[in-house]
């Protein structure tokens, strides 16, 4: 019987001894009828369903405008960027020479760093980095071009892109046209491609 005693109270001493401190976890509670509820906030969650295709074609169409997007978008992106920080640069020069100096110099600097890797798009890609354009900046890229280089430069470089397919005054339309891409696009901000 001595040893049942001893056994049990070296258990109970072991359960003592070795039983953790805990910290309580504090978190938001709402009370519904006497009962605490805890209230949790959790973050989104997106759920995109396996997209049906009427043919292989179009099923070959949609993944290449998804690779398309995902090429030029980070493009677009950096134009947006780079257009509100220069824009702040413009604001702050009075004089129109100023200015011109000021572009001379950006338009030869993002000729260094991307002329060559644009230069390598496909007419699909190109298209639709001016889609992007227009909705990073909320303006298409012929009135980008006629604010930053003027009237007689914006015409030019639009007879141009007519030449090879692109039409520099299209405009973004999300609910439309051009629902697909903006719907990759979000996908792509989310990551979830």
């Amino acid at each position: 019987m001595q040893k049942a005693v001893l056994i049990i109270s070296f258990l109970f001493l072991f359960v003592v001894l070795s039983a953790q401190q805990t910290t309580p976890i504090i978190s938001q509670a709402i009370i519904i009828d006497g009962d605490t509820v805890p209230q949790i906030n959790l973050a989104a969650i997106y759920i995109v369903g396996h997209k049906k295709f009427a043919t292989k074609k179009a099923e070959r169409r949609y993944y290449r405008l998804v690779r398309y997007v995902k090429n030029v978008y980070p493009y677009a992106k950096l134009a947006g960027e780079k257009l509100r920080d220069y824009d702040q640069i413009l604001r702050a020069t009075d004089s129109k020479r100023e200015r011109r100096k000021i572009m001379k110099r950006v338009e030869k600097e993002i000729r260094a760093d991307y002329e060559g890797k644009l230069r390598k798009l496909y007419v699909g890609e190109g298209k639709i980095l001016v889609k992007l354009i227009d909705r990073e900046c909320n303006h298409s890229s012929y009135v980008l071009l006629k604010e930053l280089r003027g009237g007689v430069s914006a015409t030019l470089w639009q007879g141009v892109g007519r030449l090879f397919g692109y039409n520099l005054k299209v405009r973004y339309d999300p609910k439309g046209k051009d629902r697909n891409i903006e719907m990759i696009v979000r996908m792509i901000e989310r990551g979830i491609i």
